[in-house]
């Protein structure tokens, strides 16, 4: 264990947070969320699974080369083949590391590895001697820790100390601890097994029933100084623990806990909206630290308590966590020094070409809009970092809608060359789909989810869409956002369409005839 009172955060938003269904990105994207995961000061970015896919093991690669502060791992089961794709894909790191595991549970030993604790044992000498041999920095998981037998999981940290790891995590794989039980199998552990002390005890937990962060918090009391943990808690089933709620937890409470991190905290809400964005996953109004209402006040008891001293109902600022106190500042008179202020306030830093399509988006917004508010900029923004690589792209959309049957006109620009077509539905939503249907030819039945959110109040606000589409098991998120609903509405279809494109190895687009 270290004896210093910084804890390591571990971010695996690109690896285990990618694991939820349709919460697939692009190689693009996921370079973008690292560049961000370092400038909040992450300080291990797991970038994949390097043996998975090519895909995966081109990502892991990228990630390395990019990544100058932050330790970059992938991860690897306990198996040589799957050690030796790890280090080829993080090899060129700044600083890289190997993560392989294997389960300990009697459960997983049993029925998922069909193999008998010493042969458990026999893995974990043999696969963690291998990886300490390619890389310096080497962690082993105990995978299902929390349902393993303490005797026998503290066998199996002593082996893997011995073999050269020198980060040891135990994961709540299935979200099954509680605070207390969680705590003290870290203290056991730390105390019980000799090696102990040449290794960093990390934590991995993920929120089954809503405990993550509450569980990782009571292991670092115990003595961990790693925890694993994404933005936004995204991840397999009902997700991780939160870094930005681990963060601000321990920050806001230094006198209970008193240990720090590296995260620079006014670059959280940033990463979120960030991932938001690009994954579709739309972050719930009342999330902590991140969520919309983390910071609003409707009680008339609490809106007096803050007018006369903000702390009687807030523990921390929004300016602590990278938001801005003023929404209302800029309208249609505002000009490029002011809007580029302000995107350098909300966190973006965008080359000429990029920031003039933003301004003039910008300008037509403004025109459109009463009241241009932070968020509304931040949905612009991000809307149009996400197409900036798309083969199809939304150019033209026009509806009539009444009574009788909805007719949808579309243009798209696909490789290059614009294709129009006009259809009708039972709906406007219903026609637009089709004309999208018509021009790139797909099963419509993969349409599995449609969802419209206001990123600001008023009936000129403007929508953020997104959709959820399936095919041959794969499923991909796309997200569109404009004043207009139904053009947001074609950007998030043919958003998704184009991360279909990429899953099926960005074969040819079948566009129809004419």
């Amino acid at each position: 264990m270290t004896t210093n009172d910084t804890i390591l955060i571990f971010d695996t938003t690109l690896r285990d947070g990618e694991q939820s269904p349709g919460c697939s990105m692009n190689l693009e994207e996921k370079l973008q969320v690292a560049a961000q995961l370092e400038t909040m000061g992450v300080d291990i970015i797991e970038a994949g699974f390097a043996i998975a896919s090519q895909g995966d093991f081109e990502a892991v690669s990228e990630v390395a080369r990019q990544c100058r502060k932050a330790t970059v791992a992938s991860l690897a089961r306990a198996a040589i083949a799957d050690i030796d794709r790890a280090w080829e894909a993080v090899r060129h790191a700044a600083k890289p590391r190997i993560h392989t595991f294997i389960a300990t549970s009697p459960l997983h030993m049993r029925v998922k590895l069909n193999k008998s604790p010493e042969e458990v044992l026999e893995a974990i000498q043999r696969t963690v001697s291998h990886a300490s041999g390619l890389c310096p920095d080497v962690e082993w998981s105990a995978e299902d820790a929390t349902r393993s037998e303490p005797d026998f999981l503290a066998r199996a940290i002593e082996t893997a100390i011995a073999a050269g790891a020198r980060t040891i995590n135990l994961p709540d794989t299935v979200g099954y601890a509680t605070p207390e039980t969680y705590g003290a199998m870290f203290r056991d552990m730390i105390n019980r097994v000799p090696n102990a002390d040449l290794a960093v005890f990390s934590t991995h937990c993920h929120n089954d029933l809503g405990l993550a962060v509450a569980n990782t918090l009571s292991a670092v009391m115990a003595g961990a100084r790693q925890v694993e943990s994404t933005i936004n808690g995204i991840g397999e089933r009902a997700g991780n623990a939160a870094v930005e709620e681990i963060a601000m937890a321990l920050k806001v409470r230094h006198d209970v806990m008193p240990v720090r991190t590296n995260i620079v905290s006014t670059e959280i809400t940033r990463a979120s909206r960030m991932v938001s964005g690009i994954t579709g996953f739309q972050v719930q109004p009342n999330k902590a630290i991140v969520g919309a209402n983390a910071f609003a006040h409707e009680s008339g008891i609490h809106q007096d308590g803050m007018l006369k001293d903000a702390s009687t109902y807030e523990i921390m600022t929004p300016e602590s966590v990278g938001v801005s106190t003023s929404n209302l500042v800029m309208g249609k008179h505002s000009g490029r020094a002011a809007f580029r202020s302000k995107l350098e306030e909300l966190g973006y830093s965008l080359g000429d070409n990029a920031f003039q399509d933003a301004f003039v988006r910008f300008k037509a917004l403004a025109d459109a809009k009463k009241a241009v508010f932070d968020e509304d900029i931040v949905a612009l923004v991000d809307d149009e970092v996400l197409r900036g690589h798309d083969r199809i792209q939304v150019k033209e959309v026009e509806i009539h809608c009444g009574t009788g049957p909805a007719r949808a006109i579309l243009t798209l620009e696909i490789d290059g060359e614009e294709k129009t077509a006009a259809t009708r539905g039972s709906g406007p939503v219903d026609a637009l789909f089709a004309a999208i249907g018509e021009l790139v030819p797909h099963d419509r039945g993969s349409l599995e989810r449609y969802e419209v959110h206001a990123v600001t109040g008023g009936t000129d606000a403007q929508a953020e869409v997104s959709v959820l589409l399936s095919e041959d098991g794969r499923t991909t998120r796309g997200r569109g956002a404009h004043h207009d609903t139904l053009v947001a509405s074609a950007r998030a279809y043919v958003n998704a369409l184009n991360k279909l494109m990429v899953k099926r190895g960005r074969a040819p687009v079948d566009v129809a005839a004419g």
